[in-house]
């Protein structure tokens, strides 16, 4: 059975920091490209930042780069994404994702479309106040 569980939300000021950790079990890690997306209420679940099977490429949306980062850690079958700087808008409910790799893509391919991620965890709120 595939799990994935996400931790590390919490409220925050703006300009404060945030790591969120997402840890899969039940699934061959590193035959996964990891993703981070979030979504508030009403509205469409949006891509955050990605990160490829072999941890050589990553995407962040437009509105987190340069404040996000996203790396992995093989040996522990985790996924982090840490968060600086934050600001209200980036209130939401953050979800962590596999994407299963496939042979008909680059290596450096980030998947980003909800479509393409197979298993979601639960999702953990993050709330900055201004």
């Amino acid at each position: 059975q595939v799990k994935v569980v996400e931790s590390g939300g919490g409220l925050v000021q703006a300009g404060g920091s945030l790591r969120l950790s997402c840890t899969t079990s039940g699934l061959t890690f590193g035959d996964y490209h990891m993703g981070w997306f979030r979504q508030i209420p009403g509205k469409d679940r949006e891509a955050v930042s990605g990160i490829n099977y072999s941890g050589s490429s990553t995407r962040y949306a437009d509105s987190v780069k340069g404040r996000f980062t996203i790396s992995r850690d093989d040996a522990k079958n985790t996924v982090t994404l840490q968060m600086n700087n934050l600001k209200p808008e980036d209130t939401a409910m953050y979800y962590c994702a596999a994407s299963e790799m496939s042979v008909y893509n680059e290596d450096d391919y980030v998947p980003t479309a909800t479509y393409e991620f197979n298993y979601w965890g639960q999702g953990t709120q993050v709330t900055v106040s201004s």
